[in-house]
């Protein structure tokens, strides 16, 4: 599903289609193969209770696993799917970048330190 893209990302392509409620999601049982794969293994630490961090057009944002998500899509809210022009009929297959665990602790760590922040 993703493949090595750069010292910081993986990249892999998805279909990302607006979601109303709640906040950005990817179907749960790919999610825990995902970060389990390419978080767990790349630090050497099983937890895997840490969002993964992605990117759509210059947004990056947590992502978690929910059961009512499609497999191969992912679910965001309207405001990140109409921030990315491209996408004029969601769902829409799209190149989406994964942050490596290294980098994804950086951002959530500005995140958590940025008071009232709602995004990455």
């Amino acid at each position: 599903m993703f493949e090595q893209f750069s010292r910081g990302y993986y990249l892999g392509r998805l279909y990302v289609e607006p979601q109303d409620e709640g906040s950005p999601a990817m179907c749960r049982e790919q999610y825990e193969q995902v970060s389990t794969q390419l978080y767990a293994e790349e630090t050497g630490v099983s937890r895997t209770d840490l969002p993964l961090v992605m990117k759509l057009g210059t947004r990056h944002f947590p992502v978690h696993g929910e059961g009512g998500v499609p497999a191969d899509t992912l679910a965001v809210p309207p405001e990140i799917v109409d921030a990315d022009s491209r996408i004029r009929n969601p769902p829409a297959l799209r190149e989406v970048f994964l942050a490596k665990a290294d980098r994804a602790v950086q951002l959530l760590d500005i995140e958590a330190s940025v008071p009232g922040q709602t995004g990455i």
